[in-house]
This record gives structure tokens, C-alpha cells and sequence, in this order.
């Protein structure tokens, strides 16, 4: 049985047993829908925008460096 259907079975039985009220299921819902979010956001190994920024530069140097000791090489050649 997955998770979801672990879920649904859950929340329905406290629905039946008259435990639950819309709004515990509405927070009960976002909970897991938020722990999904951030297990897939973990598992692509997404990057914010200021490490981003941070790492084009260095490429960009990299580059940069290469090119000039490409140069280098057929000058002395």
C-alpha cells in the first residue's frame, strides 16, 4: 500500500469515527503536500539563485583562463 492510499485510509477512517473537521483535514493535506514539495526539491538537488549566480561566475573565469592558455599553446607553436 503507498502512501497516499495509507493517507486517504487514515483520514477517512477519523472522518468516519467523527475525530476530523475540515480544517484538520485541510492542515493534514498542506502537511503532506509540503513534505512532498521538499522531498522533490532534495531530490533534483535544486540550487537557490545566489549560489547559481555565484557558480556561472567561476564558469565564466574558467572559461575565460582556458581560452587564454588555448592562446598561449598555438603561440608557441
Amino acid at each position: 500500500m503507498n502512501n497516499y492510499e495509507k493517507l486517504f485510509k487514515n483520514l477517512s477512517h477519523l472522518i468516519e469515527n467523527g475525530i476530523l473537521t475540515s480544517k484538520d483535514i485541510k492542515k493534514e493535506l498542506s502537511n503532506e503536500l509540503k513534505f512532498k514539495r521538499d522531498r522533490i526539491i532534495n531530490d533534483l538537488e535544486l540550487v537557490n539563485r545566489k549560489e547559481f549566480e555565484v557558480l556561472k561566475k567561476l564558469v565564466q573565469k574558467q572559461e575565460l583562463t582556458i581560452k587564454k592558455l588555448l592562446k598561449k599553446k598555438k603561440l608557441k607553436r
